[in-house]
């Protein structure tokens, strides 16, 4: 059967009418001309070289040109010759051959006057046996080659060489007398004209008419048949000679049955030269009518029958003696013996009884079923052949009529309607089409077929084909079915490279070769048309070989590609498992969806074969590891990759499926070797980060990194290095456990742990701020002048101690606070980012086991199981901890610095010195002002409340050290108390800041104790002194001990010192009576403060006592306590 490209046949088509132009235009001399020639096999090379040289054109010496040059690629005209096309593409041909080429036939011969199906037939196509159950992974040749065209049906061969053409002019004249039989009228109005329209049919069954239907239904015939014209390409004069021949010969006879031997006798018949526009398609119509009845009446048995034919039709076919030589009358002798003969045959009943069958139906089979084929070819858009027309179900309807004359049954016209369909598919690759092939063919397969006698006529209809050196002969549906499964098949041996780029195709195409497979090819005279649905297991041992087939030839491909790739110095195995894990990919995403359909655990055949597949590759390499190379580091995280996605399709399949696991892989042994490696490298890395952190450690100036981040640039170096080395880690792409874990959060601890200790070891201690607490006294104006005494200096520090205190400015301890909290973030990043990594590895660790447990107890894991957070506990919470340490401390130290340090001279020294009115807080608090913009400006707003609090806290203690510890030149008296309470909610007020300050609440819960203490300024000395002996008692039993930064907690402190700095007389007189302090002139107002007492018992006593309770039974107790005071304030 043949069935040529459309393009191939619009252009043969066209090199035909150029040639037939060149030969008639008298550009040429003089033509060796034969009877009948074949410009389909005329070189065109050689006409034109003719016209050229103004030769004489030997169409014999034409001929056997156009067959030399068939025999050879297609060169262009240069000198070398070297430059020649291809018909196959050099990219998708695959890498060159290893294999010896075959020898070449020197004396190749060509028949001339085979036509395209006798010239394709021997063409040799691998198909799947049903019966294939495995797939030999060791084969050197490849399981399909890159083809386009259908193998054809193989219908016996066209004995007088009609073309192609001649069959599409015969199927239109036989369409146009079945309908005139029919009943049907064929003449249009003269001058119709119409202009073809073509429209994509969304189905043939289901298609919504949007056309105007006239009333009539001659005019709607008769627009339709000039449809069919145009479709089939006749010309307008040939269709009026058509259809005025054959309505003259039905005028005045009774419609009876016609075959195609009479229909060409009837068209010979009156047939003049001035019917046609030349003298050459008269002679080319003469020849292809008798070629047409000699192909369909033939006397094999009869010599003299057979003779009388041959003689008959010589004398049609040659021109001199039919048109010049011979009368009508003998014109018409001929023609009516041979009507005679042709009706003799006709007169033979059919070989199996169907109705309406003719003895045509069998003899003349091979050429019926060429003519209805074209027929069904007309119904695609000649413009557009991926396009079916608009009037393609009305046509449908009027080609049937044809079915009595060609013998054409119902299912065997589904069943070439599918074939076209599929061979117009193949051509345009219009998906459209595929499925309207597969419903034909649903037609066929599920039709029941009750009547032997039809079963016996199309198992008549015979298609011999040669394999394996032997002929074999099937049924006509067979054939078909058998070269549409064959075509399907060799896509589907290799379905990743034909269906990558067009996925949608692959169901469809499966579904056309599945349909279509049936369970022997090779028919043995015993087989019923009772469907060819295949059995279920065969179906999956198809698509398993289908399956197998492919993976194959995928890896032999990547394996050609991969041999000597130098593809970014990768080694070719980590290549390979990377190219595999795409094949890999593409198939469960893609692929077995589709086949899962018919074969439920499609998705665990490639899994095991690739792996199986490169763990053949891997183990050499695996032997020869002693150390870690490029190389290892290369391949290993490859096939790890490659094994753990493999496992984790070959899991999810047996999910799918509600199977239970089996151990069907053999592990690569990557754990095993990976594991020493990467503790090693984890080990290596310590030293490295620590030293890197030192580094920055000592270049750090402690400046803000810019005016976003105002942190130190050592904490992001630091961190740099960390997450180098993370990703590095988690580079590895290999099995880990959690000791791989533990040694490198350990790393990171100590990296981080040694950066904190070092920041917090540069500060000094928070005690070495607060001054030296001044002598107690009484207050005593100076009546007459005295000589005062000079206070003791005390150091207050070392020079180092200084030269720290000068170096850790407010500034750069705010850049310490940034960084505290800066690292806190980066902590919880890291975490995170570790933790997802780790859920990774582990996840596929678990995956990787996961196949020796059975589905039923296979439940997840925790990857922040117990013993991983744990680990993380013991680290990284341990540096946030200590990172929070740090925050609390530089912000208590950055406080009490601000107050006592940067601002004892503007705060301490000048606040209340020699009276309250004159030295106010208002003139300080400018510079407090100051101070707490230029801290919040620079400080992190998630830590801003916490450093203004503590600085709170350090000012608080900082007004309590004026008014309590504030010397001899501090007094105070009733009517200054109110003035101190003012300044004192000054003070409050500034650090709430109208609401954008601190919470007031945690200003007043801080400022709640300083209150009460200022409230003794405002109570008579009377109670002070029954306070103060009320809470004495508890200095013999040891109460509070007092501490720097923390000296007024006790009653007994606060009130003595209160009482010193009353200005008061009667509290003057107490405390000399009961203390023997001195009176505060006697001391020199620019001497530096010494401590409290000279004797150091007397201060340890007081700094004791928090709450000192006097009772009235232990008032000799009190007595014998202030002797003791006055026995060590004046030894």
């Amino acid at each position: 059967m043949e069935f040529s490209n459309g393009l191939l046949r619009r252009y043969r088509d066209d090199r035909r009418k150029l040639l037939e132009f060149l030969l008639s235009s008298g550009l040429i001399k003089e033509i060796t001309t034969p009877a009948d020639i074949e410009f389909d096999h005329l070189s065109a090379d050689y006409v034109l070289e003719c016209i050229h040289s103004g030769g004489v054109l030997d169409v014999s010496q034409a001929t056997r040109r156009y067959h030399d040059e068939s025999s050879h690629p297609i060169a262009m005209h240069l000198q070398s010759g070297d430059v020649f096309y291809l018909l196959s593409g050099t990219e998708s041909a695959g890498s060159p051959p290893r294999r010896v080429p075959p020898p070449i036939a020197m004396n190749r011969k060509v028949n001339e006057k085979g036509d395209f199906v006798e010239r394709h037939n021997s063409a040799e196509r691998s198909h799947i046996s049903s019966q294939e159950t495995g797939i030999n992974c060791q084969e050197n040749t490849a399981p399909c080659v890159h083809n386009t065209i259908v193998r054809l049906v193989g219908l016996p061969n066209l004995r007088t060489g009609l073309r192609d053409d001649d069959l599409r002019e015969t199927a239109y004249e036989v369409f146009l007398a079945c309908m005139l039989f029919s009943g049907l009228e064929i003449h249009s109005t003269e001058g119709r004209k119409r202009e073809k329209s073509s429209k994509f049919l969304s189905g043939l069954k289901n298609r919504k008419d949007k056309r105007h239907i006239e009333s009539a239904p001659i005019e709607s015939h008769l627009k339709v048949l000039d449809t069919i014209r145009l479709q089939m390409q006749i010309s307008e004069a040939a269709d009026a000679f058509i259809r005025r021949r054959l309505t003259q010969f039905v005028m005045g006879k009774a419609c009876a049955q016609i075959d195609v031997p009479q229909l060409s006798l009837v068209l010979l018949t009156g047939l003049l030269r001035s019917d046609f526009p030349s003298e050459k398609s008269y002679l080319h119509w003469k020849s292809r009518q008798a070629n047409i009845f000699e192909e369909l009446v033939r006397s094999d048995h009869k010599k003299t029958e057979k003779e009388m034919i041959e003689e008959s039709l010589a004398k049609i076919r040659n021109h001199k003696e039919w048109d010049m030589k011979m009368s009508s009358s003998q014109r018409s002798d001929v023609l009516l013996t041979l009507r005679q003969v042709a009706l003799a045959f006709s007169s033979i009943p059919g070989r199996f009884g169907v109705e309406g069958e003719t003895y045509y139906w069998t003899s003349g089979y091979h050429l019926n079923i060429r003519l209805y084929e074209k027929l069904l070819f007309g119904l695609f858009d000649v413009l557009e052949e991926s396009q079916i027309i608009e009037e393609a179900e009305e046509i449908l309807k009027l080609v049937k009529l044809t079915w009595s004359m060609l013998g054409i049954t119902e299912r065997l016209h589904h069943t070439l309607f599918a074939w076209v369909l599929f061979q117009q598919f193949v051509t345009t690759e219009e998906a459209i089409l595929l499925d309207h092939a597969i419903h034909e063919v649903e037609h066929v397969l599920s039709a029941e077929v009750n009547d032997d006698k039809e079963v016996a006529y199309m198992r008549s209809l015979t298609c011999p084909a040669v394999r394996t050196e032997c002929e074999t002969r099937s049924d006509l549906l067979q054939s078909i079915f058998l070269s549409i499964s064959l075509w399907c098949d060799s896509k589907l041996q290799d379905y990743h490279l034909y269906f990558s780029q067009k996925p949608t195709f692959f169901e469809r195409v499966l579904t056309m070769g599945l349909s279509t497979g049936t369970r022997d090819f090779i028919p043995h005279g015993n087989i019923q048309f009772t469907g060819y649905f295949l059995p279920d297991e065969v179906v999956t041992q198809k698509i398993r070989v289908y399956v197998e087939k492919t993976l194959y030839t995928a890896c032999r491909r990547v394996i050609d590609v991969t041999i000597g790739s130098t593809k970014g110095k990768m080694h070719p195995l980590a290549i390979l498992a990377s190219e595999l894990k795409q094949i890999a990919e593409k198939d469960v995403s893609i692929f077995s969806p589709v086949l899962r359909r018919w074969y439920p655990e499609c998705a665990m055949v490639p899994v095991k074969m690739l792996h199986q597949f490169y763990g053949e590759k891997l183990k050499p390499f695996m032997k020869d590891i002693t150390s870690v190379t490029e190389d290892v580091r290369r391949v290993l995280p490859a096939a790890y990759e490659l094994e753990c996605c493999l496992i984790e399709f070959y899991s999810s399949a047996f999910k799918d499926n509600n199977l239970n696991y089996s151990r069907e892989f053999e592990r690569y042994p990557i754990a095993e070797i990976s594991k020493s490696f990467i503790l090693d490298w984890v080990v290596a890395q310590h030293e490295r980060i620590l030293e890197w952190t030192g580094r920055a450690f000592d270049l750090e100036d402690w400046e803000p990194l810019s005016a976003q981040q105002k942190h130190a640039a050592s904490a992001v170096e630091v961190f740099r290095i960390i997450e180098e080395t993370v990703d590095q880690f988690f580079e590895w792409s290999l099995p880990m456990d959690i000791t791989h874990l533990q040694a490198l959060l350990s790393i990171i601890f100590h990296s981080l742990d040694t950066y904190l200790s070092k920041v917090i070891r540069q500060l000094v201690e928070k005690q070495k701020l607060y001054p030296s607490p001044p002598p107690l006294t009484r207050y005593k104006e100076a009546t007459f002048p005295i000589v005062k005494r000079k206070v003791v200096e005390s150091s207050i520090a070392d020079h180092e101690i200084y030269k720290q205190l000068d170096e850790l400015t407010s500034s750069k301890l705010c850049i310490r606070l940034n960084t505290y909290r800066y690292i806190q973030k980066q902590i919880a990043i890291l975490e995170e980012g570790i933790r997802k990594s780790w859920g990774s590895v582990t996840s596929y660790r678990i995956d990787r086991y996961s196949t020796e447990r059975t589905h039923a107890t296979l439940e997840p894991t925790d990857v922040n199981g117990e013993s991983v957070s744990e680990l993380f506990v013991a680290t990284l919470d341990c540096i946030r901890d200590s990172a929070a340490q740090g925050i609390r401390k530089t912000s208590d130290f950055l406080g009490a610095k601000i107050v006592f340090w940067d601002m004892r001279d503007s705060f301490l020294s000048y606040l209340y010195y020699g009276g309250v009115e004159g030295n106010r807080l208002d003139a300080i608090l400018p510079q407090f002002d100051k101070v707490l913009n230029d801290v919040c400006s620079v400080i992190d707003d998630t830590i801003r409340d916490l450093v203004v609090s503590s600085i709170w806290k350090a000012s608080l203690e900082g007004f309590m050290w004026v008014l309590l510890d504030g010397g001899p030149s501090r007094a105070f008296s009733d009517s200054d108390t109110v003035l101190i309470e003012e300044d004192f909610n000054m003070l409050k007020e500034l650090f709430i800041a109208d609401g954008e300050g601190l919470p007031r609440s945690l200003v007043e819960e801080e400022a709640k104790f300083y209150r009460q203490v200022l409230g003794f300024f405002s109570l008579q000395t009377q109670s002070l002194i029954k306070m103060l002996m009320a809470s004495s008692q508890h200095i013999s039993a040891g109460g509070n001990t007092y501490k720097q930064g923390q000296r007024y907690r006790g009653d007994t402190h606060t009130l003595i010192r209160v009482l010193c700095h009353k200005k008061d007389r009667e509290a003057s007189k107490f405390l000399k009576r009961h203390y023997r302090f001195p009176a505060s002139s006697e001391y020199d107002e620019t001497a530096s403060e010494s401590s409290s007492f000279g004797s150091p018992f007397v201060a340890d006593m007081l700094k004791r006592g928090a709450s000192l309770r006097w009772s009235e039974k232990g008032h000799s107790s009190f007595k014998s306590i202030t002797k003791k005071f006055q026995e060590v304030t004046w030894k």
